[in-house]
């Protein structure tokens, strides 16, 4: 909690504030628990589920969440189970028949509860699910994949000149997570604002600390009671500041469009790039400017840290497997000798696509998935009884690692999916056994602009360079906490520029 606020006191008794705050989160927390007795009869993994000693099993799932997964999967697979968060239970529903009929429930029995869990209404100040205005500028990112993938390689190509070692000579060790994540942050700003904003070293960074500065707000607005969350979010957290900063950087850009709106209307060579999208469609909602800011906040919170981390797994991944890395450099040479770095190069590279949903099936960045708020009462097919409030989710690493799933399933095959019988499923296509972008109708939007970028940045460090690991043969471990999976940011990956350049 910051500083600020454990000095901030009450009225003339002078009762600190955080001991009032510290009395409210705990009368509310225990609530909570006590008002969770109507899902006393699902059993219970990584603990009790008594009031108060059920914090127990809170410790063991953010310290052991994976484990605790498995265990709860193993043990009632086709059934349900619940783990415990600090404010609410989860519902964990696995096997495929449960994941299936999850997916297929209609809005008014389940909605998607990922906003309102990670309390995006209140960080970022408009409520994304009541009102997503940020699904139709992602669906219009997706229409424009084709055209924006040529600005979005080439911000991608200069980033990495300035940033990875160009040595034919020697192996160089690149730290991987700051310098993909500063490629990934720039070359998704290139499309979403243009240029010269997304080479400001001041917004790149910002952009960068986006997602620790939300991941702060969330710990703390979780343990508050809802009458709280509002006036918390403004008063101890720096998302504000941050919504200010970056209107900032983006109101000399927003300026010269809206002028150009102002005096030629819809007859002009309008920028095609998420700003201006974002621009039109906080126009014609007589919004403020301030929303735009919060817009392309939010995108770049869901689009740049999840990214990041996904080519990360996939370089450490690569590193460790030569003989993989020379058949998808094989690959990417002749589509880009046929297409040049365009998508249609990118559709053509169907082993590196393997590769990757292979990645993310094995190292996905979420322990569970598919978070769903059940809005009025329901009876599964197991005869698990939901009642109105239920948070559900399902299990992502235990389904992807379930032997019924995949033939050996705990292994890694780069070209598991390449070769697949029938029509191979690329890695944005969802199933009740690949969950990593959710499923069904609630599926991830922007995995599709996701997926291109990976798959470019992945193509372009196979012809470019050699990889190794550090360490020979090993590959950095992942780092679990709860819900969460990513990869080592301090781990090193050695870089040799291609001879053959």
């Amino acid at each position: 909690m910051p500083a600020s606020l454990l000095t901030t006191r009450l009225g003339a008794d002078g009762i600190p504030t955080a001991y009032v705050l510290a009395g409210v989160v705990l009368a509310w927390l225990v609530f909570r628990t006590f008002s969770a007795k109507n899902l006393r009869r699902i059993p219970t993994e990584g603990g009790p589920s008594l009031p108060i000693i059920s914090f127990i099993g809170l410790y063991t799932f953010l310290t052991s969440g994976k484990e605790v997964l498995q265990r709860g999967y193993e043990a009632r697979k086709g059934r349900t189970f619940k783990v415990a968060l600090i404010d609410r239970w989860l519902v964990v529903l696995s096997g495929k028949a449960l994941v299936e009929e999850l997916q297929k429930m209609p809005d008014d029995t389940v909605e998607s509860a990922t906003a309102e869990i990670f309390e995006m209404h209140h960080v970022f100040g408009v409520d994304w699910h009541k009102d997503p205005v940020h699904l139709p500028l992602l669906r219009s990112l997706t229409r424009n994949l084709g055209v924006v993938f040529v600005d979005m390689f080439e911000e991608m190509e200069t980033a990495f000149r300035e940033l990875v070692p160009a040595h034919n000579d020697r192996w160089v060790p690149v730290h991987v997570s700051p310098v993909f994540s500063t490629i990934v942050t720039r070359a998704a700003n290139r499309v979403f604002v243009g240029q010269p904003i997304c080479r400001d070293g001041g917004y790149v960074h910002m952009m960068l600390h986006v997602a620790e500065d939300v991941t702060k707000a969330v710990a703390l607005l979780t343990i508050m009671p809802a009458f709280l969350k509002g006036l918390i979010a403004r008063k101890a957290t720096v998302i504000d500041t941050r919504i200010q900063q970056c209107l900032d950087y983006l109101r000399p850009a927003i300026d010269d469009r809206m002028a150009m709106m102002a005096r030629f209307g819809k007859e002009w060579d309008k920028p095609n790039d998420l700003l201006q999208w974002t621009i039109d469609e906080v126009t014609a909602r007589n919004w403020t400017p301030d929303n735009i800011a919060r817009i392309i906040l939010f995108i770049n919170f869901g689009a740049i840290e999840t990214t990041s981390h996904a080519i990360i797994h996939a370089l450490y991944d690569i590193a460790v497997r030569p003989e993989v890395a020379a058949a998808l450099r094989e690959e990417a040479e002749i589509a880009v000798a046929e297409a040049g770095w365009t998508k249609a190069a990118m559709t053509k590279m169907r082993k590196l696509d393997s590769f990757l949903r292979e990645s993310q099936r094995m190292n996905g960045p979420t322990t569970v998935s598919m978070f769903r708020h059940v809005l009025r009462p329901v009876t599964l097919s197991d005869g698990t009884h939901l009642p109105a409030g239920t948070t559900v989710v399902t299990p992502t690493l235990p389904t992807h690692l379930d032997g019924a799933n995949y033939a050996d399933a705990g292994a890694f095959d780069a070209l598991r999916f390449y070769r697949a019988a029938g029509v191979q499923p690329a890695l944005v296509t969802t199933s009740a056994d690949y969950i990593t972008f959710g499923h069904g109708k609630h599926a991830c939007p922007g995995r599709f602009f996701a997926a291109n970028e990976l798959k470019a940045a992945l193509a372009y460090v196979l012809v470019h360079y050699d990889v190794k690991p550090e360490h020979d043969g090993v590959r950095p471990p992942n780092v679990c906490n709860g819900l969460t999976v990513v990869p080592d940011a301090h781990a090193r990956v050695l870089f040799r520029k291609r001879q053959t350049d």
